[in-house]
């Protein structure tokens, strides 16, 4: 479960860990969560968990109250703390399917992938119908994000942060922010100083809180400029302040800190001011001395050292290995950028840093290939910055950067002019995680991502990376049940394989809907789908698909009760992977002809098909596939009244998995569906 602080807002009125003012609104928020709510004042239940509402501009410190009151009231709620950002710093929502799977994730709970949004949130309520947890909802934007979210359950508190009031939750009172009070203002500006320069000129440092309208995020820039000047006086900041022009621009409630932002912005030298500014393109404004280094062409050590200084001004927020641009800061930043830096080099930068993205991804993946395989020749060649020591290393890295890495490949499919690089990005994202989680552990984000795919082959006409993506995303629709969607998602790779002229993404596409026909029920219009694919592979002469096909042909002609058909198919699967020189799979193919078989009335030859794949079993050297067809002839002579040959057949079974010192039952043999 998730347990460390979010500050969307900007830095809030907390530094080196002391918390300043705002007693009178703590003291009111804790009243609010004992205060009997409409529900029960009418004698009824409360339904869902109880609101706080904490309103107020980004930098007014909203989030750090959030957290205080987090801190104080948590020993009431004894299974812990959950936490979801519900906006991006340059203030996008962010879609409540993102953020039900970020708490479905914290409670160690795995989402399906593709899931809705409805479904997601209905899988967070239930999650939390038996839990007694606090939920911040942080940076809400409305109460649509927020709603979804609520849990059912009294017992759970919900404290949502927000710039103005949540209409349509009910029994819900704004806690609103404005500045500080004077006292815990210069409080703050004194962790940053020290007591000695405030007390030298308290009315200057008077002065600086008014400037600062008592915003918690402009005092700590303001502080910031002090601690890295120790011979600056705290009047010369107040001058300086002073003299600063207002932007007329900004909403008033704003101006403050854009004052206090500019004079920390003016002190920095061009090189080190651009890279501030190029850090409001970093995605989900979470950058590490990577993300700077390919934003500012500069080396990855540089990089580290201004975003050292940049967290010490204020500038940044820092956890120790990554660097988050403040809420508040970032449409500050991004002006500068649009007034500052030509639409050229702001693609240059963003393209620099998802080519660094992509090498960093490549290397990743390629630590988990074994020593002397080309992709870690290829990683040994590149520098040493961008190599990862060890396969743990680069899974934390992975682990650590998911989110920002998800972020960044949705900006580059959504910028629309670098797509060559967002397919680079997607695909080696992809690879990644496969490498890393497996294929099945990361489908909820890998769907996501073939998405992204799929929008970029669909903008750029390109049909067989179009038919790739729809495979991929109908497979794992099939996976999680909804097999009505994956028809859909194969019908449409089908039409789209045809239209790059790919036969194998048309055959796959056949075969994927014939399975998806088979999972429906529907034998007939699998088996025409699985002929259809059986036909093009015969045309293309690829015998192990073609022995493949038969066999599922075999299978949904014996669901459909037509054993004769059933029989040729599974008969000509044998052949083929007796040309083919594959013993195993053949003697699984004459044991599904002899089901077949019996269940067409013909025991006695069942019999004999079924000696028959003992033997090419036993010549394969698969022994468990061996007793479990002794098992099968055990089953048969049952049923034909010979019990002590049964016997017999069944001491076979367990003396060779006792030699091969195998625990269990054998595996059972299917005829290539999961159904019996």
């Amino acid at each position: 479960m998730a347990d460390q602080a979010v500050d969307s807002g900007g830095p809030a009125e907390s530094s080196k860990d002391q918390f300043f003012g705002r007693q009178r609104e703590l003291k009111a928020l804790r009243a609010d969560i004992e205060r009997a709510g409409l529900d029960t004042l009418s004698g009824r239940k409360a339904p869902r968990a109880r609101v706080l509402l904490i309103a107020g501009r980004p930098g007014s410190g909203r989030t750090a109250l959030a957290e205080e009151l987090v801190r104080q009231v948590r020993a009431g709620y004894p299974d812990g703390v959950l936490r979801a950002r519900l906006s991006e710093p340059d203030g996008r929502p962010v879609p409540t399917e993102e953020s039900a799977r970020a708490l479905l994730d914290d409670l160690g709970i795995a989402s399906p992938p593709g899931a809705g949004e409805d479904e997601l949130a209905e899988m967070v309520r239930t999650a939390l119908a038996d839990r007694r947890v606090l939920l911040i909802l942080d940076d809400a934007g409305d109460a649509e994000q927020v709603d979804p979210l609520l849990p059912d359950n009294p017992g759970c508190l919900a404290v949502a942060v927000a710039q103005g009031p949540l209409t349509g939750i009910p029994d819900v009172r704004p806690c609103t922010l404005g500045g500080m009070d004077a006292k815990a203002a210069i409080e703050l500006l004194g962790t940053f100083t020290g007591s000695v320069r405030i007390t030298v000129d308290p009315q200057a440092a008077e002065t600086i809180a008014e400037e600062c309208g008592g915003l918690p995020a402009a005092l700590v820039l303001v502080g910031g400029w002090l601690a890295a000047r120790p011979r600056a006086s705290v009047a010369d900041v107040a001058k300086r302040l002073r003299a600063l022009p207002e932007d007329d621009e900004q909403p008033k409630g704003v101006r403050p800190l854009a004052r206090a932002f500019r004079l920390v912005y003016e002190s920095l030298p061009p090189p080190t001011a651009r890279l501030l500014r190029l850090l409001s393109l970093a995605p989900a404004g979470i950058a590490d001395a990577h993300t700077a280094s390919a934003l500012a062409g500069c080396s990855v050590s540089a990089a580290q050292g201004t975003l050292d200084d940049f967290a010490v001004l204020g500038l940044v927020h820092s956890d120790g290995l990554h660097y988050e641009v403040p809420g508040a800061l970032d449409p500050l930043l991004r002006a500068l950028v649009e007034t500052h830096d030509r639409p050229a080099e702001v693609q240059l930068a963003r393209a620099r840093m998802l080519e660094r993205t992509v090498r960093l991804l490549q290397s990743c993946r390629a630590i988990t290939e074994p020593d002397g395989s080309p992709a870690r020749k290829n990683v040994a060649a590149l520098p040493r910055a961008l190599r990862f020591p060890s396969a743990a290393a680069a899974a934390e890295w992975l682990r650590s950067r998911q989110p920002a890495l998800l972020a960044a490949a949705r900006m580059a499919v959504d910028d629309g002019e670098l797509d060559t690089l967002a397919r680079r990005l997607v695909a080696a994202l992809v690879r990644a995680l496969a490498a890393h989680r497996g294929t099945e552990e990361a489908a909820p984000e890998l769907y996501g991502l073939h998405q992204l795919v799929l929008d970029v082959a669909e903008r750029r006409g390109l049909h067989r990376e179009q038919a790739a993506a729809l495979l991929n995303l109908g497979d794992l629709d099939a996976q999680t049940g909804r097999t009505e969607d994956a028809l859909a998602r194969y019908r449409a790779a089908m039409d789209a394989g045809r239209a790059a002229n790919d036969p194998y993404a048309t055959g796959r596409a056949m075969e994927s809907v014939g399975g998806a026909h088979q999972e429906l029920g529907d034998w007939l219009r699998a088996a025409d789908w699985y002929g259809r694919a059986l036909a093009q592979r015969q045309a293309r002469g690829e015998r192990a698909d073609e022995a493949r096909l038969h066999g599922r042909l075999g299978a949904v002609h014996t669901y459909a009760g037509r054993y004769g058909e059933a029989l040729r198919h599974w008969r000509a699967a044998v052949a083929g992977y007796r040309r083919l020189g594959d013993l195993p799979s053949q003697a699984r193919a004459l044991s599904e002809a002899a089901r077949v078989q019996e269940y067409a009335g013909r025991p006695h030859e069942s019999l004999r098909t079924c000696h028959d794949a003992v033997e090419w079993a036993r010549r394969a050297g698969d022994v468990r596939l061996q007793a479990a067809l002794q098992l099968r002839l055990a089953d048969t002579l049952d049923r034909l009244g010979d019990p002590a040959a049964a016997r017999l057949h069944r001491a076979t079974a367990e003396r060779l998995l006792d030699d091969q010192g195998t625990e269990g039952s054998t595996y059972e043999i299917r005829s290539g569906s999961a159904k019996t």
